[in-house]
């Protein structure tokens, strides 16, 4: 049996949140549905990825923590850049 494209979630929302959505959706040229997916997705994702945890080695850390705590090298592109004008001033 052939996997649907698309599934179908119902949620009961109030209508204050409903316009809500349709105007944000409109601001955005989407629709409702496409806007609350993307909105949900993005949520999952962040909250999965807050909770995400890196392991490494005791050495990798404290070069980690050594690089984080020293001073920052001369960079002189860097400098320049940071010193000239922006071209809409």
């Amino acid at each position: 049996m052939p996997v649907p494209a698309r599934d179908t979630l119902n949620m009961r929302v109030k209508p204050e949140d409903r316009s809500l959505f349709d105007w944000a959706a409109k601001a955005q040229g989407k629709t409702r549905t496409d806007f609350i997916l993307e909105a949900a997705r993005r949520a999952a994702e962040e909250a999965i990825l807050d909770r995400s945890l890196v392991q490494v080695s005791a050495e990798a850390y404290d070069e980690f923590i050594l690089r984080l705590d020293s001073f920052p090298r001369q960079n002189g592109s860097l400098k320049k850049t940071l010193q000239t004008k922006a071209p809409w001033e």
